[in-house]
């Protein structure tokens, strides 16, 4: 079994910086790929960036492209989305999310392909 815990999200500006974290742990090494969705009030959840180990393969939806990047400590088992120029729009609860699958990039973005997942963390973009 694999345990996620995110942290650090919060409130801040338009424009602004932030950086979300989520510890692995349990059978961390056994971890492949790790993503962050998010799901702003009243609508569906919503992928927004993912990460293969291995090739170190990276896939971010178009919205986020440019301002997010994700990455993973595998030392530290961490997982981290810093995210910059942020935007009302990127309003929402982040979730963690990881699976023992190297996953296709078909595949990298749909949230049934993950199996286990964190709590979530609330980020508000307000001024």
């Amino acid at each position: 079994q694999v345990q996620l815990i995110e942290s650090a999200g919060g409130l801040v500006q338009p424009g602004g910086s932030l950086r979300l974290s989520c510890a692995v742990s349990g059978r961390a090494s056994s971890v492949n790929t790790v993503a962050w969705f998010r799901q702003a009030p009243g609508k569906e959840r919503e992928f927004v960036a993912a990460l293969r180990r291995g090739d170190r393969k990276t896939l971010y939806v178009n919205s986020v492209k440019g301002r997010f990047t994700i990455s993973r400590d595998s030392v530290k088992n961490m997982v981290y989305l810093q995210m910059t120029t942020l935007k009302t729009e990127d309003t929402g609860a982040y979730y963690c999310a990881a699976t023992s699958g190297n996953l296709i990039q078909s595949s990298m973005g749909r949230a049934e392909s993950y199996d286990y997942w964190g709590q979530g963390t609330q980020v508000t973009v307000s001024s």
